[in-house]
């Protein structure tokens, strides 16, 4: 089938988890005999940054003016099987009105911020990309989200029908590997910066490296402010390309994942980090959530530590066998249960499901 995403970004990963969720779906998808045309708008800072300009697994469309754009924007949801916004597309109240008012099959939303997208609904019926009288019209809403999330979408907000997809992670190039010398610390994190999340890097992160001097950590991201006050043992990477993201988790005793806030309150939000440090056998030390049991068992296949002085004993006292075996467990449940492939298993499944009952009821009117 023919399937036109509109989307944040594919060919830049610069300061956005988008990217990545979208390249890994895609690319299962692609190989699976799906045809991808993706819509991304030309922005600066992504054109700036982008690590892959051209991906292999689906046709990327920029555009500058929306309404230069618009007789495309028709003629490929047009021919396409599928029509999907995802959340913070720039555009996306307009591209959501086009796919409205064309006869492509399925039409579909997909939210990678669901938390912020129904904090935004609830306040003013709106955000900057979907309104709420929009939700309804979809004949599937994806969420990034799980839980509690799916029913309001439905109650409230009266979508058709609001599924869990998942980010995921493709094994071909997230997988263990030896370890680099230029990567190799106690903890590292990997992350844009976020004022919520901040809080806890410093609790679980620098507090650490403060009690430890003589252990290396490494912190990498974009848009940290400049005043940051980072332990002389903290090593700062500005930006790291996907391709070596594998290599950092692979080099790191432990690796710290956080959460942002809007994402902890609704639950069940696991990110798409966590399952690709996960799939290297990285070690992952967390904040908690509602649902995080559902993806991995704490203890067993995740650390999650009550304060500072747990992550200390963690890189003080804990044997590197025990952390290898956590890692293990952790990258054969992900394995399992989140690589791409799966990922694209589960979308196929749900579009068949729509596509079946509008062939029904399609029957049944005539």
């Amino acid at each position: 089938m023919k399937i036109t995403i509109f989307g944040l970004a594919i060919t830049s990963s610069w300061g956005n988890g988008h990217a990545t969720t979208f390249r890994s779906l895609c690319s299962a998808l692609r190989n699976r005999g799906h045809e991808i045309v993706f819509f991304e708008r030309e922005v600066e800072w992504y054109a700036s940054n982008r690590d892959m300009p051209e991906p292999p697994f689906c046709t990327v469309i920029h555009y500058s003016d929306w309404t230069q754009i618009l007789p495309r924007v028709r003629r490929e949801i047009q021919e396409s099987d599928v029509a999907l916004v995802g959340s913070y597309f720039p555009n996306g109240v307009e591209a959501i009105r086009s796919i409205l008012d064309s006869r492509v099959s399925v039409k579909a939303f997909y939210d990678i911020d669901t938390p912020i997208t129904l904090s935004q609904l609830r306040e003013s019926g709106s955000s900057g990309y979907l309104l709420a009288e929009q939700v309804p019209e979809f004949d599937i809403y994806f969420s990034f989200t799980g839980g509690p999330a799916l029913k309001e979408l439905e109650q409230r907000f009266k979508a058709k029908r609001a599924v869990p997809l998942y980010c995921s992670v493709d094994p071909d190039k997230y997988k263990s590997l030896p370890v680099s010398a230029r990567f190799e610390c106690d903890l590292s994190y990997m992350g844009t910066y976020a004022p919520d999340r901040q809080p806890k890097i410093e609790q679980l992160l620098c507090d650490p490296a403060r009690h430890l001097p003589d252990r290396r950590f490494i912190v990498a991201g974009p848009q940290y402010p400049t005043d940051t006050a980072w332990p002389a043992n903290v090593k700062r990477i500005l930006h790291l390309e996907p391709r070596f993201h594998p290599l950092l988790y692979s080099s790191s005793r432990l690796t710290l994942n956080t959460t942002r806030r809007d994402m902890v309150m609704s639950g069940y939000s696991p990110s798409v980090r966590l399952f690709e440090a996960a799939a290297c056998g990285a070690t992952i030390v967390s904040d908690t959530w509602p649902g995080l049991d559902e993806f991995f068992a704490p203890g067993s296949e995740i650390l999650l530590p009550a304060d500072s002085m747990d992550v200390v004993r963690y890189i003080s006292h804990m044997q590197d066998s025990q952390m290898k075996e956590i890692g293990r467990a952790a990258q054969g449940r992900v394995l399992a249960e989140h690589s791409n492939k799966q990922r694209a298993l589960e979308f196929e499944s749900e579009i068949s499901a729509v596509s079946s009952h509008s062939e029904t009821s399609e029957k049944a009117r005539v």
